[in-house]
């Protein structure tokens, strides 16, 4: 994936849950978006770690 379509990725997804009355989503649906944004941003950090170098020891 490319570094700056997946902040692109990240950042919208991001955006569309700030916006949403989270009273009005389904609890499933919620938990679904949720676990999306958290993998999103794994692989955003699993990109950042290559492309820098940065290993966990």
């Amino acid at each position: 994936m490319e570094w700056g379509r997946a902040m692109g990725e990240l950042s919208a997804a991001i955006d569309h849950l700030a916006t949403e009355d989270v009273t009005e989503i389904p609890r499933l649906q919620l938990a679904e978006q949720l676990l999306e944004l958290h993998w999103q941003m794994a692989r955003l950090q699993a990109q950042i770690a290559r492309r820098t170098g940065v290993r966990l020891p």
